[in-house]
């Protein structure tokens, strides 16, 4: 690589102060070096390429502390894998066939760490040769040794000894991929330096490009996240002057920005999902400290998705309306109330439980999380209408009414061909809800008693997990009408992450949850609207699955053009601002 030199310091310190600079917030991308004879290098077609991109470059050498390499990942905006030596197949679980080359025992163990953690934190990554490897390894696909003697055709010739600045074959991008809306093409001409290479690729990934004799040369995220890897070596390119590859790097950069956005606005809002179903897995021995697979909230995804808070319920599934099941269901909903206060304290130095809005932003502000307690079916307090009262002063901010069934309070959304609407005690209940400050939640409430609620309520009421029937015709979801009637009365709708209320054929997306939100938004109005998850019940769609994916809600609210503002009344200002009504008139 030709450079300018000039041995005046002084002259250029001058020149970088005879004006004050416009200052550019640009990305930082972590490249992953290469470390070869006691040395660490990095080839200059990997920086060259993001300098020209408009990021900054970071270097991350092949270091073993772990703890070091989780901080390291909240200070850059994407992560370059970088080409090089082979893997070494038993981080695979594989023994090593003859034909494997040189392995790299630096860089094979936290290179798969990195991509993984990376991936968890929804940070976009882009793999090149070796990195495509990394990355497809890390996240659970398989790979070739060898691709001349395991994988099964004839090969062409993937080179390792050609000029790299020249392409060597080309290859065919899949129709309405990633890729081919990047590089605006169906053929390419690539450069190829390897004979290891993707075998099936990892769960949540697809092929996007092929070479001529079949071997895998790109895959992509289908679950909306920016992860794209190539096998070719397209930083090498720009060495020779030729920009044919600054796309992919263009799109890398692209989506580092806004990452680095959706980070910085997480930093200054409050993140609240404002329904999970967790304490549901209370009894089977989940760990809410440890990134626990059996739940989809806990402390690490929680911090991962820089989620602040949720309001965790306590779910009561509608049973018997016999004086022993009502005592039996008050009794449950107890005991979880009280597990999810027994696992807050066991984790008191990271989380605390929030009672008003204004603990919420307290707890933000001191680096913890906040839990906020929920029912979830009015069923919880019998036909002892003093139990609303008792709730209240334990901290339940809010209650369904009604959950999957008919209770004593009202008719339910499901298994209520009768219609029924509210009670002569729901109405009570309703009544004394207000008193006490606890948010009616008409979510799982039947049409009849919706309307009839809104009737009834002095006080604003939400829907803590409900979309619109307009896009998907499920009992459970609101019409538009439904929808205008609780903006009229100032309360607000949560949009559930629930697939079957998304969408009536196919697997729900993160798309599809957007396209409700923004259907409620053009009806409605943004102040009305928000998220509720309904996580560890029945929610979760590709692209937001648990809490570590929700900073990806925000990139693709972003995608959307929503402003800050928007996004702060979604992810919680508009609840918290009902909350606050609510709790105000019951303090009058």
């Amino acid at each position: 690589m030709k450079t300018s030199q000039t041995f005046d310091i002084e002259a250029d310190y001058r020149k970088l102060h005879s004006r004050f600079p416009n200052r550019h917030e640009r990305p930082v991308i972590g490249i992953t070096g290469n470390f070869s004879d006691g040395n660490l290098m990095l080839a200059p077609g990997y920086y060259t390429s993001i300098l020209q991109a408009g990021a900054i470059p970071f270097v991350i050498p092949p270091f073993d502390d772990t703890e070091t390499l989780v901080n390291l990942l909240d200070e850059v905006d994407g992560i370059l894998l970088t080409g090089g030596a082979d893997i070494n197949p038993l981080f695979l679980n594989e023994e090593p066939i003859k034909e494997l080359h040189n392995i790299n025992p630096y860089r094979d163990r936290q290179e798969l760490l990195l991509t993984r953690l990376a991936a968890n934190r929804q940070i976009p990554i882009l793999g090149i040769c070796r990195g495509i490897q990394v990355m497809n390894a890390a996240l659970g696909g398989t790979l070739y040794q060898d691709i001349d003697v395991q994988q099964e055709g004839k090969r062409i010739k993937h080179s390792q000894d050609m000029d790299r600045a020249f392409a060597s074959h080309t290859v065919t991008i899949t129709p309405d991929s990633l890729l081919a809306r990047i590089m605006k093409a169906e053929k390419l001409p690539v450069n190829s330096f390897h004979h290891q290479a993707v075998k099936e690729p990892a769960p949540g990934f697809r092929v996007s490009a092929l070479a001529p004799d079949g071997v895998i040369e790109a895959i992509e995220s289908t679950e909306h996240k920016a992860m794209l890897g190539v096998q070719w070596h397209p930083e090498c390119f720009i060495l020779n002057q030729d920009k044919c590859m600054m796309p992919l790097f263009g799109w890398l950069i692209k989506e580092a920005r806004l990452f680095r956005q959706a980070k910085t606005l997480h930093r200054r809002i409050l993140t609240l999902d404002t329904h999970c179903d967790t304490p549901m897995f209370f009894g089977q021995h989940i760990n809410f400290a440890t990134r626990d697979p059996h739940i989809k909230v806990d402390l690490h995804k929680m911090t991962e998705g820089k989620q602040d808070a949720t309001i965790m319920v306590a779910y009561l599934p509608q049973k018997e309306r016999t004086d022993e099941a009502l005592l039996a269901a008050t009794a449950q909903a107890d005991r979880l109330l009280n597990e999810i206060e027994e696992m807050v304290a066991m984790n008191c130095t990271a989380v605390d439980i929030a009672y008003t809005p204004a603990d919420l932003y307290r707890l933000k502000q001191d680096g913890k999380k906040a839990i906020m307690l929920g029912i979830e079916n009015g069923y919880a307090i019998g036909k002892d209408i003093r139990n609303v009262e008792r709730f209240r002063n334990r901290g339940v901010v809010y209650m369904t009414l009604c959950h999957n069934g008919n209770n004593d309070i009202c008719g339910s959304a499901r298994y209520n061909d009768a219609c029924e609407g509210v009670s002569e005690f729901g109405a009570q209940v309703i009544r004394e809800m207000n008193r006490v400050g606890m948010m009616v939640d008409l979510s799982h409430a039947g049409e009849q008693s919706f309307y009839d609620t809104l009737a009834i309520s002095q006080a604003p009421v939400v829907c803590s997990h409900s979309s619109c029937k307009a896009l998907c015709d499920h009992p459970r979801n609101l019409t538009d009408e439904q929808l205008k009637a609780i903006a009229r009365q100032g309360g607000v709708v949560q949009v559930c992450l629930y697939g079957g209320f998304l969408r009536k054929e196919g697997t729900a997306t993160i798309c599809d949850a957007i396209e409700h939100l923004n259907h409620m938004v053009n009806l409605i109005g943004i102040e009305h609207v928000g998220i509720g998850t309904d996580f560890d019940g029945d929610g979760g769609i590709i692209g937001c699955n648990d809490s570590s994916e929700l900073i990806n809600f925000t990139r693709h609210l972003l995608l959307e053009r929503y402003d800050e503002n928007a996004i702060r009344l979604i992810w919680g200002g508009n609840f918290l601002r009902v909350m606050e009504e609510v709790q105000q008139y019951g303090n009058r």
